[in-house]
């Protein structure tokens, strides 16, 4: 008989094990890409604007995309529509990096980032939903801490790489992410779910319609991914840290790099949720989740005014490795709370009503957080981002 209390329970899974070793390969490459894009951007134009309108062209996909794909997901296969989302997603990382190498205009790395986040959205909800599929439901809370815990430091490894790779050779951090996914598409391959209810195809606006009702209806859903989605649109301070690694921050007694202070910085976020999944693993199932969340959160709109009002490299690293701790609390709760409360036949189109709501306020909080820093400056549009929240 499995024990309630075992931290490593969901890890002794094959499937699951597996599942979540391709995924933090490719979570480790797309962080690599995102941060090689955003310095490359700020680079050629030296405009905050310019970092917002990066997560505007990711924030348009996720709108206008990924509730169809929750509707996909819940019809089809959703092992192979993931990897036909890879394999977009692999193209248009190689097409980034040799635009990139042939210094192609940045409009140009705009519409192919747009086309990577298309691709991306359309396996986003798939991804999302297959998880209570490789583990019992008593053991799936466990494995969405496993899961964090892991992807965080694919956070911390893949900024690292990056801000050594952009030192190098930009390019190098597009052809990862390539890579990475190439070998999440040969994974998914030879993996085998088990059989699960589906949703009958049919209308796709009605059964879309539907999934936003159900979301709608059931109060405590609603609650965790609108705190969540406000948290996230308002605390966009992660797009303006090559201001802050290039302009405001002083490592220069350190002897750092602007570019390797930008990755230290990145990586930051993903220590602390690190540290703290690693915490939740050892812990008894979360009680008094809703105390939990809301004090998770106002921490987070703590740690980023610190951040923004810090020029010291170390105060900014502790700021933003506290976001990133509170900010693993409430993700754990969400995602629980998201899929446990939801039959399988209609995970797919919940999983992308949560994913629009925080992904895309994600990207819009960049774009909320470079016209500000443009309208007034970086430090005002961290710290009113950290005062809203």
């Amino acid at each position: 008989m499995t024990n309630p209390h075992d931290p490593y329970a969901a890890l002794r899974i094959p499937l699951f094990r597996n599942f979540l070793v391709t995924t933090c390969l490719v979570g480790m490459g797309t962080a690599a890409q995102s941060l090689a894009i955003g310095w490359e951007v700020y680079d050629r134009t030296e405009k905050a604007l310019s970092l917002g309108l990066v997560g505007l062209v990711q924030a348009i996909p996720m709108l206008l995309f990924t509730l169809p794909a929750g509707y996909l997901a819940d019809v089809f296969d959703r092992r192979k529509l993931m990897m036909w989302s890879l394999l977009g997603a692999t193209v248009s990382s190689l097409a980034l990096g040799i635009a990139s190498y042939n210094n192609a205009p940045v409009e140009w790395l705009y519409l192919l980032l747009f086309i990577d986040a298309t691709f991306l959205r359309i396996g986003w909800p798939a991804r999302s939903a297959i998880l209570p599929l490789l583990v019992p439901v008593e053991l799936f809370e466990n494995a969405v801490k496993w899961r964090t815990s892991l992807m965080q430091v694919t956070g911390i490894a893949g900024p690292a790489i990056g801000g050594i790779l952009i030192a190098i050779n930009i390019q190098a951090a597009y052809f990862l992410r390539a890579l990475s996914s190439a070998a999440f598409i040969l994974f998914l391959a030879g993996m085998r779910l088990p059989e699960a209810p589906r949703s009958q195809r049919g209308n796709m606006i009605g059964q879309v319609v539907e999934g936003l009702r159900f979301v709608w209806h059931r109060q405590v859903l609603l609650g965790a991914i609108s705190l969540d989605l406000f948290a996230v649109l308002l605390g966009g301070a992660v797009y303006l840290l090559p201001i802050f690694a290039r302009d405001i921050i002083d490592a220069s007694a350190l002897g750092l790099e602007p570019e390797v202070v930008l990755g230290w910085l990145r990586a930051a976020p993903a220590a602390g949720a690190v540290i703290m999944a690693l915490l939740l693993a050892y812990l008894p199932p979360i009680r008094r989740s809703g105390h939990i969340l809301y004090w998770s959160v106002a921490g987070f709109g703590v740690a980023t005014i610190v951040f923004g009002i810090s020029t010291n490299f170390w105060l900014s690293m502790a700021a933003l490795a506290l976001t990133g701790a509170f900010d693993n609390v409430s993700m754990v709760i969400r995602q629980v709370i998201t899929q446990l409360s939801t039959p399988n036949e209609m995970r797919g189109r919940v999983s992308a009503v949560s994913s629009i709501f925080i992904g895309s306020s994600n990207e819009l909080g960049g774009f909320e957080s470079g016209l500000v820093a443009e309208l007034t400056t970086p430090v005002i549009s961290v710290v009113a981002g950290g005062v809203g929240t």
